[in-house]
């Protein structure tokens, strides 16, 4: 557990704390006005959140195959000029793909650039999401890509 201060306006008070209560598990906010009184101070008790990051294995054992991932993403993306449109499912996609490929070279001590590259698709994911979790960007995918397989 860890104690979080925050200095800001008093208009972005309840944006803050709802961020922060998204990103941790928060205690009570405790809630003082700055001495000059133009900000407030924020003190609030925090814990990492306990999320449920599933392994590998789990996220993807329902998973379509490599192969059949790289046909629907590059025909989606085909099928966008310049990328426009590409929804939420596209990019969840194409992150969980290229995680598992990333995965495989892992495994197999490959050499490439495929974990830079699962790692930045994860993160354009995670905007897309305007998530506030703070985690490793790949086991986010894998969250997310094992609740969309579920719900598919």
């Amino acid at each position: 557990m860890f104690e979080i201060r925050v200095i800001c306006d008093p208009d972005d008070t309840d944006r803050v704390t709802a961020a922060l209560g998204g990103a941790f598990t928060t205690g009570a906010v405790r809630q003082y006005a700055t001495r000059d009184g133009k900000r407030e101070r924020l003190y609030l008790t925090a814990d990492l959140r306990a999320e449920r990051w599933p392994t590998p294995e789990e996220a993807y054992a329902l998973a379509p195959s490599i192969i059949s991932e790289v046909g629907w993403t590059a025909g989606t993306a085909a099928d966008k000029p310049f990328g426009k449109g590409l929804g939420r499912e596209f990019w969840l996609r194409k992150a969980a793909l290229l995680d598992r490929i990333a995965l495989g070279d892992e495994s197999e001590r490959v050499r490439s650039d495929a974990a830079e590259m699962a790692t930045a698709a994860a993160r354009r994911l995670m905007d897309t999401d305007d998530t506030t979790v703070i985690c490793d960007p790949r086991a986010y995918v894998r969250q997310q890509y094992e609740q969309w397989l579920k719900q598919k």
